[in-house]
């Protein structure tokens, strides 16, 4: 018995610690790789980024905010551009948001003239690099339910450490 407790009192710290990774890992943050080209020139192929699971789930989610979705098959990082019950449209490769313009930093190329309206509960992304990614436009808004965070931050490679908006 006096073994079993001398092991316990070794072992239970790192016990507790392998636990605590696995709970935040699980629950609070991750890490994701970004796989592709449809988010450059603000994210590269093979950038790996912190997935911010609890902060999402704790705040509303805003236009541009860069998020991760599961589409069954894979995830994927996309920008979110329209919000619940808008109406987005892209006309001569600009953004209008429920018929008024909208600025849009974030594309690169041609986005090709669409009109749709968001769901309940749903999300409009698109890939920044739009000649070059499979998004709304593709797959159709998101529900909520589907995003499983958001991301800003890479990790790695260390020479694009950092908040990547």
């Amino acid at each position: 018995m006096d073994k079993f407790k001398k092991i316990l009192k070794e072992y239970l710290p790192y016990v507790i610690i392998i636990i605590l990774v696995l709970v935040i890992k699980s629950n609070i943050t991750s890490l994701i790789k970004v796989n592709g080209r449809s988010m450059n020139n603000t994210l590269k192929d093979g950038d790996i980024m912190v997935l911010d699971i609890i902060g999402y789930r704790t705040s509303t989610l805003k236009r541009f905010d860069i998020v991760v979705i599961d589409n069954g098959k894979d995830y994927l990082i996309k920008r979110v551009i329209a919000l619940p019950n808008e109406e987005i449209e892209y006309k001569d490769n600009k953004l209008y948001i429920n018929g008024k313009l909208v600025k849009d930093n974030y594309s690169k190329g041609i986005t090709k003239d669409f009109k749709t309206k968001v769901g309940k509960n749903s999300y409009f992304v698109l890939g920044d690099n739009r000649e070059d990614s499979l998004d709304s436009r593709y797959y159709g808004a998101f529900n909520k339910k589907k995003i499983l965070g958001k991301t800003s931050f890479i990790v790695f490679p260390f020479n694009r450490f950092g908040n990547k908006k």
